[in-house]
């Protein structure tokens, strides 16, 4: 008999990016399923803001090697194909083409052709409607694309104030530099960034590069860290990023960490503001005690155990999924 009182549900997680375009996205996924693993986050949903059909494969490859799927992807992948990201990216590419000694591939998936993939817009709102209300969180690492477009649906809006807390998005610069310049987010679609900041209906937090860039990961961890696995596709996806070896930013670890866990002791908070993208691409934070923006910063004295949190909970091994009954 189950037990009739029910614990709170886990956070449900929607992650949105444009996977190949960063190093740590790769990472910002492991570290989201290792609390999925221990049931304390649940992914509702993966899609990409690319029309890179590498990357929805990357990301149904990663999904199975946490999920210990061997003959299914466990979630389908929405794709957007009229995506303004195109074309091939190493870090995508090359991990899918690592053979066996028997020239089978290493790494598996079941999306061939685009009809394998999923829309995001329908994607990320059954995800959302499946969800008991307030329990969600949208996490958005890549250009703000679909996030845009799911305003468009009809009733989206509502649905989000009705079931998500937060938009977490790794955009922005938010630094005390006159020369800050626009991030690739940002800049790679500036209608859509315009769009949700002016209209997402709950609190947004964005993760600044300048949060990414104060803490980095290092390829000596990649080596060291991820060798418990002869093939971890987040490892080879790292490493196929560009020449190794080179320490990533991490934005993306640091938005899938705050959306997850937003009382970790290493971040803080700015005061309440809004968030305005200009022209060019740049942000603009402006003060307001009734905005619904804030943005995220690292304790200086904290970057060096934040970066171990990141090394500990990324590079975990998979939590094997309970027994069937």
């Amino acid at each position: 008999m189950q037990n009739a009182s029910k614990g709170k549900p886990p956070l449900g997680v929607i992650f949105d990016s444009a996977f190949g375009h960063r190093a740590d996205d790769a990472l910002a996924l492991a570290l989201l399923y290792h609390f999925d693993g221990k049931n304390e986050a649940r992914i509702l949903s993966l899609s990409v803001s690319t029309a890179e059909l590498n990357a929805a494969r990357m990301c149904a490859v990663i999904s199975r090697f946490y999920r210990q799927a061997t003959v299914r992807d466990p979630l389908p992948i929405g794709l957007l194909a009229s995506a303004k990201l195109r074309g091939e990216m190493l870090m995508n590419s090359v991990p899918l083409a690592k053979l066996t000694a028997e020239g089978a591939p290493v790494y598996r998936h079941n999306i061939e052709q685009l009809t394998d993939t999923a829309d995001p817009l329908p994607l990320m709102r059954n995800a959302l409607a499946s969800q008991p209300d307030q329990s969600a969180t949208i996490v958005v690492t890549g250009p703000a694309t679909n996030a845009a477009r799911l305003l468009n649906l009809s009733g989206a809006k509502q649905l989000i104030a009705q079931k998500t807390k937060s938009l977490v998005i790794a955009a922005g610069n938010f630094s005390d530099s006159p020369e800050r310049r626009p991030d690739f987010a940002t800049q790679t679609d500036i209608a859509a960034m315009k769009k949700v900041f002016a209209e997402w209906p709950v609190p947004v937090v964005a993760v600044g590069t300048e949060v990414g860039e104060s803490v980095v990961f290092p390829a000596s961890s990649i080596e060291k860290d991820f060798s418990w696995s002869p093939a971890h596709p987040v490892a080879d996806a790292y490493r196929a990023y560009k020449t190794m070896p080179f320490d990533a930013p991490t934005g993306a670890l640091a938005a899938a960490l705050f959306a997850v866990t937003p009382e970790e002791p290493s971040f803080n908070l700015s005061p309440s503001g809004s968030i305005q993208v200009l022209d060019d691409g740049r942000t603009k934070f402006n003060h307001a005690a009734e905005g619904r923006h804030r943005y995220l910063t690292v304790e200086r004295e904290k970057k060096e155990s934040l970066l171990v949190r990141y090394i500990e909970l990324t590079s975990a091994k998979p939590i094997p999924p309970p027994p069937r009954r």
